[in-house]
């Protein structure tokens, strides 16, 4: 589906980024990792994906924090590869505190990498998409980009910019063969959530499986955690010509949590 096609994945040496980027090198494409990890373990990821699928992978250290090292990371795909197809912003950091505690450091870095960084990466990659008269950029929000939880407040705060800023690009190039969703997983077990599990115990003053049974999966009426294949499936088949009317959207891979 993808031969031929870059596809660059902020937030990718693990968990939901990671699985979308295999999904795609699965299909034929090119493809950029980020994110932070142990260098040796990020090789390993690196060539285990060109040497299973036969497709180039490549590696950026970029900080999503810094517009300057996202720059460079869009500019050497680019020039690497001609073009950043198949954009997917998926960096994302998480801090639970109540807001009168809350660190005003931890808000201006969740703001940057979950929200600024999604709008520094999309600048850099349009043109090329508009020259080229197709493109697909795919953001990760949440549920929370829809519904809010306390004590979360930075994080409901990017993810609500991330809706907005998926629905006003989406509109601005509607008719360059660009489409621009987001997708709104529920809970999904990756390392993000398994970390914030300690926070939320001290927050709530509650044992582990208190926080996941009557806190994460409380507003998910599968009871279920989402898994990330799950969302690398949906982030495929927005690449797809099948999904080519579908853009501005809201994409729920929730369990249920908003239909609330």
């Amino acid at each position: 589906m993808l031969t031929s096609k870059t596809a660059l994945v902020t937030g990718s040496t693990s968990g939901i980024g990671l699985a979308i980027a295999r999904t795609y090198a699965k299909n034929g494409a090119n493809v950029v990792l980020n994110g932070f990890g142990d260098a040796d373990e990020i090789e390993t990821i690196r060539a285990g994906i060109e040497a299973e699928h036969g497709v180039a992978c490549r590696y950026s250290s970029a900080d999503m924090t810094r517009p300057d090292e996202i720059a460079a990371m869009m500019a050497d795909a680019e020039k690497e590869f001609g073009a950043v197809d198949v954009l997917v912003n998926n960096a994302g950091i998480q801090h639970v505190s109540p807001v009168e505690e809350f660190p005003v450091e931890k808000w201006d870095a969740i703001l940057a990498i979950n929200l600024s960084s999604s709008f520094h990466t999309i600048r850099a990659a349009v043109p090329k998409m508009k020259e080229k008269g197709w493109g697909r950029i795919i953001n990760t929000a949440s549920a929370h980009a829809l519904v809010a939880s306390p004590f979360k407040s930075a994080y409901v705060a990017a993810k609500h910019g991330i809706a907005g800023l998926t629905k006003t690009v989406a509109l601005e190039v509607a008719q360059n063969g660009i489409t621009v969703n987001a997708i709104c997983p529920g809970y999904v077990w990756t390392p993000l959530v398994e970390r914030q599990i300690p926070d939320t115990m001290k927050a709530r003053g509650m044992t582990e499986e208190q926080v996941k049974n009557d806190v994460l999966l409380a507003a998910q009426p599968t009871k279920e955690f989402v898994t990330v294949d799950q969302v690398a499936s949906m982030a495929l088949y927005l690449t797809s010509d099948a999904a080519s009317c579908i853009t501005g959207t809201m994409l729920q891979l929730d369990g249920g949590w908003t239909a609330h």
